[in-house]
């Protein structure tokens, strides 16, 4: 078993990760009779095909060498109606500018093999920038 989830009410959810106990609240979003104060089903959706391409090229760094901490990506979710559902899911990456083309191809096509999108509807279009730049100072 991979999670476990458990309806609490007024269109929430928890659901606990069985192996780490981790835990997270979704909510109905506020266009759909939620409250809105937590992740959405759909905004997990979404947050989760960043990650998993984040994460897929994470290991490519790793099993190569190259620097990938700090690289980000910021999403957004657009919804359709009629049957209501995620339209489109875009995602903008900011990863090290240190990286040569050559690197920079190999990791966007990694992301674009993830998982998570491979599992998704191909009538969900997946929109991806790849901003290539330097690395942010970390705060101390």
């Amino acid at each position: 078993m991979t999670a476990e989830v458990v309806y609490i009410g007024q269109l929430r959810t928890e659901a606990k990760h069985i192996k780490s106990g981790s835990q997270l609240i979704t909510d109905a979003p506020v266009d759909n009779r939620g409250k809105g104060e937590a992740f959405s089903p759909t905004d997990m959706v979404a947050t989760a095909l960043a990650s998993c391409m984040l994460t897929i090229m994470g290991i490519k760094c790793a099993d190569n060498g190259w620097d990938f901490e700090g690289s980000s990506a910021s999403v957004t979710k657009v919804m359709a109606s009629n049957p209501r559902r995620i339209a489109e899911i875009q995602i903008s990456f900011e990863l090290p500018a240190s990286f040569d083309s050559k690197q920079r191809k190999i990791l966007e096509k990694v992301a674009e093999a993830c998982p998570v999108s491979k599992s998704l509807s191909t009538d969900l279009q997946e929109k991806l920038a790849f901003n290539w730049v330097q690395k942010k100072p970390r705060k101390s």
